[in-house]
């Protein structure tokens, strides 16, 4: 059967009676927006068969405005800011939180994505915590109801020790350099040292035992073979890192249990309670001091690579409240001169600040926040005999020399 071909369509004069005929250029739009319009007469744009206008697209609608205070979830965290924004019309919104210890001219960072370390620099506590409720943290990111008990008990302790048997307390502070070496060296391996353990661990009970039965020449005799041990100790493990790892293990053993053992110093004297009583006296003074002016006057960083919070007006709050009780009892408890109180505050007040720096400059260098986790609000033990550590050492030498035995 032979196909018939299509018939052409009429052009011309012919064309547009043709395509009424055929219904095409006057049949109603089935989508309700009446007919179509005609070539020609002015209503609309030509419109070819089988093509319809598209209708204009509805508006879309605004979008919410979502308020910082708003957004919520797991592992986010979120900063408080004002429920009404009273920030006249020009200005930039300020959010409430008041001013960084880092940055004193700025506002908090508006951090309120997840796992954003908006807290540690504000101090604010996550919106949702493990345990479901908001923990109270303070100006450092850390549970201060929590810290604060743990240094009670730590202060309640030591007291207890040197008030009701004076070797308790030789006990105490050897199990807290045991910890504090463990802590240490474990630190040191995460960051690729292999400080030898073992001969530091014996090293330092043994400056603790000569340092108290034999005074300073024992405690200086024990350090050195302590350095002995660790040089022969490391040889077992071959020579490949000997020096960076041997180093290492010297270096903990001078740090912790030589400097502890000033302290065992200070403790060997009839009136050795109520000297190591005021060493750990003034160290704390320090520390109040320098936390409670550089809270309330901190403009200035002292080391802000090193620790940001540190502030040159809160070593003068430490320098001042070192100074004020080191006259006290200088004056009161050692019958010495109220000039030796002075110079006494102001070397514990310069020691404890430089330890807690340099321990400070350790952890950044290995990377660490705390050097462990064994006392809540705290970190670790050895975060909390930075200070004393160095401090031991000078509060021996100064009250030796202004109020001698």
């Amino acid at each position: 059967m032979t196909a018939q071909p299509h018939p052409a369509e009429p052009s011309g004069p012919e064309r547009e009676p043709a395509r009424r005929r055929s219904g095409v250029a006057d049949a109603p739009a089935t989508t309700g927006i009446g007919p179509l319009p005609r070539p020609g007469d002015g209503t609309g744009p030509t419109v070819r068969a089988g093509q319809l206008p598209r209708p204009p697209l509805p508006p879309l609608p605004p979008r919410p405005v979502v308020r910082p205070e708003q957004v919520t979830g797991p592992g986010t965290v979120g900063l408080r800011w004002d429920a009404e924004d009273d920030t006249p019309a020009g200005e930039p919104a300020q959010p409430a939180g008041g001013h960084r210890d880092d940055d004193p001219d700025g506002a908090p960072p508006l951090t309120a994505v997840p796992d954003a370390p908006g807290h540690e620099v504000t101090g604010e506590a996550p919106v949702d915590t493990p345990s479901g409720a908001p923990r109270v943290t303070g100006r450092a990111g850390r549970d201060m109801a929590a810290a604060i008990g743990v240094g009670l008990a730590l202060g309640g302790t030591v007291i207890a020790a040197l008030l009701i048997w004076r070797p308790a307390f030789l006990l105490v502070l050897t199990v807290a350099v045991v910890i504090s070496i463990v802590e240490l060296t474990g630190a040191l391996r995460n960051g690729g040292h292999q400080t030898p353990r073992a001969p530091v661990l014996v090293g330092a009970v043994a400056m603790v035992a000569l340092a108290w039965t034999r005074g300073p020449s024992g405690l200086v005799v024990a350090f050195l073979l302590t350095v002995f041990a660790v040089l022969l100790w490391r040889l077992g493990d071959g020579p490949l890192g000997y020096l960076r790892d041997a180093s290492a293990g010297v270096f903990v053993a001078l740090y912790v249990p030589l400097l502890a053992g000033f302290a065992v110093l200070l403790l060997v004297p009839d009136d050795g309670v109520a000297r190591v009583l005021a060493f750990i006296a003034t160290v704390v003074c320090s520390d109040v001091g320098g936390f409670a002016a550089g809270v309330l006057f901190g403009k200035h960083p002292m080391a802000p690579t090193v620790s940001p919070k540190k502030s040159w007006e809160g070593l003068a709050g430490s320098v001042a409240a070192c100074v004020a009780i080191g006259v006290l009892l200088m004056t009161l408890t050692f019958h010495g001169p109220w000039w030796g109180g002075a110079l006494f505050g102001v070397a514990i007040a310069l020691t404890a600040t430089l330890g807690d720096l340099g321990e400070s400059l350790l952890k950044r260098d290995l990377g660490i926040k705390d050097m462990g986790d064994l006392l809540p609000g705290h970190g670790g033990l050895m975060d909390r005999m930075d200070s004393l550590l160095p401090s031991a050492a000078v509060a021996w030498l100064v009250l030796s020399a202004v109020a001698p035995v």
